[in-house]
């Protein structure tokens, strides 16, 4: 496979020059909280230790890391099936220090059991509920814009009933929202186009830039639709080793499919300009961000240095 330089690959893979924008301009330092809002986590990289039994255990160890509010995965992922009574649920967060508010739920939860979910995510108190994929039809890194139209008609009506529960329904992006079309385009802009913004919002996994490119450039152009986002670092030099390459097997977040990734990259220790990142962030709606470092320790030691870092932010 033909090697190409980093800046042939972010304009060709869909960061074009706006990516620059993303590299580290020096340390800033400031005691307050990115757009002042408390630091969160997901749960999914620490699964084995819910699957375990040790989910109270998980809780009070993030509260001793500095996190105050934490996003779940539903009783439809095997290792959260212990976590299927929402009000025991709430009482051992609360009972931590922390504060629940969003989770992601399968597709398949989204489209047969919504009451159920809807009524577990009322019992943990939630506002946000979501999903890590459509799961639309992929075929080598390619789908089509059928495909994309049945996929986001689909979920304009669930997040309809969602928004009639009170809460709000957003998409995150693993898989096939990194795709590309059949004709060549980024699938990502194309489920922005078809999703309807007053019902479903957007969760960015920070790792997809190397796929769909520029957050910084998503948050301005889509003032707010991005209400959440995963944060974790990210380094150009894990970038596919050949531009076009729709699901590189390199992320440093996320529950991408394919080899194992790559060592965690620690914020601050990467190639982000975060300040810039999280100023766009407040234009593109963000209410809140979960750190997600996917290592088999659940990137524990990273996940901290992560906390420590955003601490540093204003």
């Amino acid at each position: 496979m033909r090697s190409i330089s980093r800046r042939d690959f972010l304009q060709r893979a869909g960061a074009g020059a706006a990516a620059a924008g993303f590299l580290a301009a020096g340390t800033r330092r400031a005691a307050a909280e990115p757009l002042g809002i408390p630091i969160g986590a997901q749960t999914y990289p620490s699964r084995e230790m819910v699957a375990q039994g040790q989910f109270p255990q998980l809780c009070q160890k993030l509260y001793a890391a500095g996190v105050r509010q934490i996003e779940l995965c539903s009783p439809g992922y095997a290792q959260f099936k212990s976590l299927a009574d929402g009000k025991a649920t709430k009482k051992i967060v609360d009972d931590s220090g922390l504060r629940v508010i969003s989770s992601h739920f399968t597709m398949n939860e989204l489209r047969h059991k919504l009451p159920e979910s809807l009524q577990w995510a009322h019992d943990l108190g939630l506002v946000q509920m979501g999903t890590a994929s459509l799961g639309g039809r992929v075929t080598d890194g390619r789908t089509s814009l059928n495909n994309v139209k049945y996929a986001t008609e689909e979920f304009n009506q669930i997040g309809a009933n969602v928004n009639r529960a009170g809460l709000q329904l957003f998409l995150h992006n693993e898989g096939f929202e990194d795709t590309h079309l059949e004709d060549g385009r980024l699938t990502y802009p194309v489920l922005l186009d078809y999703l309807d913004p007053s019902l479903v919002k957007m969760q960015f996994q920070m790792s997809g830039m190397l796929l769909i490119g520029d957050p910084i450039m998503y948050f301005n152009n889509n003032p707010g639709r991005f209400i959440s986002a995963h944060l974790h670092g990210v380094d150009f030099s894990n970038a596919p080793a050949a531009a076009g390459m729709p699901l590189p097997v390199k992320r440093t977040g996320g529950r991408g499919r394919g080899a194992a990734p790559p060592p965690p990259v620690a914020m601050g220790e990467d190639s982000v300009d975060w300040p810039r990142v999280f100023a766009a962030a407040k234009v593109g709606g963000m209410r809140n961000y979960f750190i997600e470092q996917e290592q088999p320790d659940g990137g524990w030691e990273t996940m901290v240095k992560d906390v420590a870092y955003l601490k540093t932010l204003s």
